[in-house]
C-alpha cells in the first residue's frame, strides 16, 4: 500500500504535496495531520512546517482477489479469477485446475473459503460488500440442488409433522431455500444459529 509522509507552509499544500507524490486525487487517499504547523512572527521567525501521512486506500475487492489467489495457491490450485460486480455483491468466477478441493464436500470448504474471503475483504472497505465464489459454474449446480432438496425436505416434514433442520449453509443459500418454500403454506422456513454455522429449519404451518 502506498502513501507518503509530506510537509507544506499549510496543511492543505503539505496535502497538495503528496498528493502529487502519489499521482492521485483526494477521494483515493487516507489523510492524517501528523502536526499542524506554525505560523512565526511577521511570517518569518519561529515557522513550522506542517506534516501529513498520506495513504493510498486499499481497493477491497483487490485485496480479496488477491488472498483467494494466496490460498488457492497454497492449496496447490492455479486458477484464475473473473469479478462480476452488481452493487454490493461481487462475484468471483473461477476457472483452473483441481477446482474440486476448493469445494469440497457439499460445497463447506468454498464456504469457508467464501467466508474468509470476505473478512479479508472488508478489513478495507468503507460498506460491506458480499462475495460469492463461483468455481467453473458450481453455484449454479448447488442452486437446482438445493431447490430439489427444498421440495423434498418440506414434503417430509408435512409428512411427519416434524420439524427437519437442514446443514449449516451461508445466507445466500439460505435465501434459496427461503424463496422456493414461501409460498407453501403448509410450512414455514425459519433460520436459527450464529453466522458462519447459522443453518435453516423446515417445520410444519
Amino acid at each position: 500500500m502506498k502513501e507518503v509522509t509530506a510537509k507544506g507552509q499549510t496543511v492543505e499544500e503539505a496535502v497538495n504535496s503528496a498528493l502529487a507524490q502519489l499521482q492521485t486525487s483526494r477521494e483515493q487517499v487516507d489523510i492524517e495531520v501528523i502536526d499542524e504547523g506554525k505560523r512565526g512572527l511577521l511570517g518569518i521567525f519561529g515557522n513550522r512546517s506542517a506534516i501529513v501521512n498520506v495513504k493510498i486506500k486499499a481497493d477491497p475487492i483487490k485485496e480479496a482477489k488477491l488472498f483467494l489467489l494466496d490460498v488457492m495457491d497454497k492449496m496447490g490450485i492455479q486458477a484464475s479469477i473473473q469479478t462480476v460486480q452488481e452493487g454490493r455483491i461481487v462475484e468471483f468466477k473461477i476457472s483452473g485446475d483441481k477446482l474440486g478441493l476448493m469445494i469440497g464436500k457439499r460445497g463447506q470448504t468454498l464456504n469457508s473459503l467464501q467466508y474468509l474471503t470476505q473478512l479479508a475483504a472488508n478489513r478495507h472497505a468503507e460498506h460491506f460488500l458480499t462475495f460469492i465464489l463461483n468455481p467453473e459454474g458450481y453455484r449454479e449446480r448447488r442452486e437446482a440442488t438445493l431447490k430439489q432438496l427444498a421440495e423434498r425436505l418440506a414434503d417430509k416434514a408435512i409428512y411427519t409433522k416434524t420439524a427437519v433442520r437442514l446443514e449449516p449453509m451461508p445466507s445466500f443459500e439460505r435465501k434459496i431455500i427461503h424463496t422456493v418454500l414461501a409460498e407453501n403454506e403448509q410450512i414455514e422456513t425459519i433460520s436459527e444459529g450464529e453466522e458462519p454455522h447459522r443453518y435453516l429449519v423446515i417445520k410444519p404451518s
